[in-house]
């Protein structure tokens, strides 16, 4: 009760990252892979477990998943290469190089195979790591990859969002930008919103976006697209997290791959759009032990 005997307001469900990971040990630091300065967070300790977020995001994706899932795995979430705070090389990001500096990243850590858990633009990197680099991966998660039927209307949507937000990091460009990524937007919090700005105005990001956004460009995506020549190729045992409200694809669009797939479940989260890790934390964590402990997908 206050002074006055009112009751104060409740904390909020999530205050920031550094809340929800209070009483997990934890460590934030840069490697180098390859020449580029990475930005890594770990916790836990367990089978590991790498986490990729998604087209222009940052490892605080995860903010609300990284300290659950680190009482049975060692989680590490990272910013990939031209992404968040890691650094930006003027290369294009197609999914070739983003897997190699996966691959990079599992080199310098140590790790000689892992779980990989990746979110649209993640997933499909894990994807296609799983698929050229299986000596790598023991099991996939594929966690709203989107748009796998190469929708033009989504590509262009996602292509003008970006675009508007990065050339002015307003808040009134960049809180349309991350609500779009999910089904409640009131769940968008002001730090999240924030910490999208300050990446979007980091000096080079300009640039930077346009290398990020080559793979929603038709003639460039082609030659990384969904296809059954390379995704039947992934021989870890993959589930698919879909959700009943992702703007980026559909149901169909999972059914597809779960027939591409060679060994690969469906699991629908309800209630959420393309960020059910966010949205929807406490099955997210769940669906991931479950599968990547031992049960079928």
């Amino acid at each position: 009760m206050s002074s006055t005997g009112t009751a104060a307001p409740p904390v909020p469900a999530h205050v920031s990252i550094w809340g929800e990971l209070d009483t997990v040990d934890h460590e934030l630091r840069h490697v180098d892979v390859d020449g580029v300065r990475t930005r890594v967070l770990r916790a836990g300790s367990g089978p590991d477990l790498v986490l990729l977020h998604g087209t222009g995001g940052h490892l605080e994706a995860y903010a609300r998943d990284i300290g659950p899932l680190a009482r049975h795995f060692r989680v590490t979430a990272y910013d990939m290469v031209g992404h968040g705070w890691s650094d930006l090389p003027d290369t294009p990001y197609t999914t070739d190089v983003l897997a190699d500096h996966l691959v990079g990243l599992l080199d310098v850590l140590g790790v000689d195979r892992t779980h990989l858990s990746g979110e649209s633009l993640g997933g499909w990197v894990a994807a296609w790591s799983a698929a050229h680099h299986p000596d790598r991966v023991d099991r996939l998660v594929l966690n709203t990859p989107g748009n796998i039927a190469n929708k033009p209307e989504v590509m262009a949507r996602l292509r003008a969002s970006t675009t508007r937000a990065v050339d002015d990091p307003s808040e009134a460009n960049v809180r349309p930008r991350v609500e779009w990524l999910f089904h409640d937007p009131s769940m968008v919090t002001d730090e999240l919103v924030n910490l999208r700005r300050r990446v979007y105005g980091r000096d080079g990001f300009r640039r930077a976006v346009r290398n990020i956004l080559v793979l929603q460009d038709p003639v460039t995506r082609a030659r990384f697209s969904w296809d059954p020549a390379w995704v039947s190729r992934i021989a870890a045992p993959t589930l698919l997290l879909w959700t009943d409200h992702d703007p980026t694809g559909g149901l169909d669009e999972a059914e597809l791959l779960l027939s591409w797939l060679p060994d690969a479940g469906l699991h629908v989260v309800r209630g959420a759009g393309h960020w059910p890790q966010w949205e929807k934390p406490t099955e997210f964590v769940a669906v991931h032990e479950g599968f990547l402990l031992g049960a079928s997908g």
